[in-house]
């Protein structure tokens, strides 16, 4: 299994209730979350984009420059990166870092209108998206490319410095139609929220029917998993943080971004249609969070001790999930207590 950490790349204290209050958007508090995943066997972490904060691949680079095996999963958005300048920094970093880079395309919307974007349709981002990782792999892999698509056009172009060895694996989210045959067609993992068992088997199976109808011709899709892990000592002492911590957001206004994309995204729509089915699902699988306010992987949380969060995963990983990305906060403290608690279990 893959088991990567998240960093949250914001300059506002206080994410997800995080306790740290001095330090966010400096390259000292990043490297020392960045350090204290690769000290607590984390293979690498996650690092959020969005329009705001401080750019991502900026702060990828100079965290691979600070740390020795930490792998930098860097989330970008096709409109914000053209796919050959994309390409060539992408290269240049994995290079650099010896192989080490991870990328995580975002099609979701964002704030266009502030990078002057002007493709904000959903099927029309997906189409992008798909023209994007394919132009993106040919100039990873083939010198002077010529490309004209419906979105992007490159003529006899080549990527000076290529990747170290095998390209960096593409990860992509989405749970749109739309959305799934891109996955199906150009992407190297599928990440999915936490969703329930029944839900991520059947979109498993779905995505490798479309694999077969799309054509794919890459290595077989694989499949990940990114959730909020709560994990305490003991079953009980988890249930009563994760559901105090639900009891503050309610009296919360909730994210403003999840508030709009709860309506139109797929994926955003389905975590927060859970809570109907139930407060608690499967083992140890936490919906209130996502209707009192907490957004994305903070919409649903896997809860319990860390035998009792270790077997929910290991239950995914038996559907054919096999990369993780966890988190919970206090980022610094949960990097630690769960990579001695929750990863030798894994």
């Amino acid at each position: 299994m893959t088991l990567l950490w998240y960093i949250p790349n914001t300059i506002e204290p206080g994410h997800r209730g995080d306790t740290a209050t001095q330090g966010w958007g400096s390259l000292e508090h990043s490297t020392e979350l960045a350090l204290a995943a690769e000290r607590s066997g984390w293979s690498g972490a996650l690092i959020g984009t969005s329009w705001g904060r401080p750019d991502t691949f900026t702060l990828a680079t100079a965290l691979a420059a600070r740390t020795t095996t930490f792998r930098p999963l860097v989330a970008a958005r096709p409109g914000y990166w053209q796919p050959a300048q994309f390409a060539a920094a992408a290269a240049t970093l994995d290079q650099l870092s010896r192989g080490r880079l991870l990328v995580n395309i975002v099609s979701g919307v964002d704030e266009p209108a502030a990078y002057g974007d002007p493709v904000v349709a959903g099927p029309d981002r997906y189409a992008r998206t798909e023209e994007f990782m394919h132009v993106v792999r040919r100039l990873w892999t083939e010198e002077d490319v010529t490309f004209t698509g419906r979105f992007f056009t490159v003529e006899n172009a080549t990527v000076a410095s290529r990747p170290y060895g095998a390209p960096p694996t593409l990860y992509f989210g989405g749970a749109s139609e739309a959305a799934e045959r891109v996955a199906a067609a150009e992407a190297d993992v599928q990440l999915f929220w936490g969703e329930p068992l029944e839900a991520i088997a059947a979109r498993i199976a779905r995505l490798r029917r479309l694999s077969d109808e799309v054509g794919r011709r890459h290595a077989p899709l694989e499949f990940g998993l990114r959730v909020t892990t709560v994990v305490g000592e003991t079953t009980p002492d988890a249930w009563v943080t994760a559901r105090a911590r639900v009891a503050r957001l309610r009296g919360q206004e909730p994210e403003p971004w999840w508030q709009g994309n709860r309506d139109h995204a797929v994926g955003q729509r389905r975590l927060y249609d859970l809570a109907s089915q139930g407060e608690v699902l499967d083992t140890c699988l936490y919906t209130a969070p996502g209707s009192a306010g907490a957004g994305g992987a903070g919409s649903t949380w896997l809860v319990g001790s860390p035998t009792d969060v270790a077997g929910a995963l290991h239950r995914y990983r038996e559907l054919g999930v096999t990369h993780f990305i966890l988190s919970d906060t206090p980022y610094l403290e949960q990097t630690a207590h769960q990579g001695r608690t929750l990863l030798p279990l894994l």
